[in-house]
């Protein structure tokens, strides 16, 4: 079981919310599930995009999980749903010329006795934090990942570079998508953080480390993060879910 948090803002530069997410226990299987989405392809594509790739998500995945499933088979039904939701989206975009070019990022986490699921297209990133750091579970797929991967930029230097928004995969744009898959062991008192590019690159890892284990309350951290998001100019849309193993 997992306590949940979660909160999306529009920011201070955007007057639409393209992100979308939804966090919820399924009561039939009694797995914890969450998805962050950021959508992309305009504002009228963005928005539709992400709602289709979440709802469509967790439409899926609920219909399929089952109490006893394990870690690889939950990893398996989490990129299913995925999928559905990249052929979902495609026919959407088919039905409008304005969303012709609509996609979106996912990142989605779902509980087991022992820790976390998680599965990622695009940019959208899960940490696992504790006591002892913050590690990022997710890799991202974007053009500053694979520069900072052939050593061609520093980790701190793709957080401002300006083709940082520059993603290589995603839901929508391809008839098939491959996500990323990981299995996320958790103790009791970890939290696990899934979150756009918006809270991302406005909110170092170390703050999210602080505000979540020492920043106080955990009821008000994504509250603390947002208004720190918004202290650096919040250009984008922040969207966050935080997980703690109970």
């Amino acid at each position: 079981m997992m306590k949940i948090w979660s909160m999306t803002d529009v920011g201070l530069v955007r007057k639409d919310n393209q992100d979308a997410y939804d966090a919820r226990v399924c009561t039939a299987s009694g797995h914890t599930v969450c998805v962050v989405c950021d959508g992309m392809g305009g504002a009228a594509g963005g928005q539709l995009a992400s709602h289709i790739a979440v709802t469509t998500f967790m439409e899926e995945l609920e219909k399929v999980l089952t109490p006893e499933m394990t870690p690889e088979q939950l990893r398996e039904a989490s990129s299913y749903a995925a999928s559905l939701a990249n052929k979902a989206i495609r026919e959407a975009a088919k039905a409008s010329e304005a969303c012709r070019n609509m996609g979106t990022t996912l990142v989605s986490a779902v509980s087991y006795n022992d820790g976390a699921v998680i599965t990622n297209v695009g940019d959208s990133r899960a940490y696992h934090i504790t006591q002892s750091g913050i590690t990022r579970v997710t890799k991202d797929h974007s053009l500053v990942e694979s520069m900072v991967d052939r050593g061609d930029i520093t980790a701190e230097e793709a957080r401002r570079h300006p083709n940082r928004n520059l993603i290589t995969r995603a839901l929508g744009p391809d008839s098939t998508v491959a996500c990323d898959g990981y299995i996320c062991p958790m103790e009791a008192g970890d939290y696990l953080m899934l979150c756009t590019d918006g809270l991302v690159d406005t909110v170092t890892d170390q703050e999210m480390l602080f505000e979540v284990i020492h920043g106080g309350d955990p009821d008000n951290c994504l509250s603390r993060l947002l208004a720190i998001s918004k202290g650096q100019g919040a250009p984008d849309n922040v969207t966050a879910v935080l997980l703690q193993k109970q």
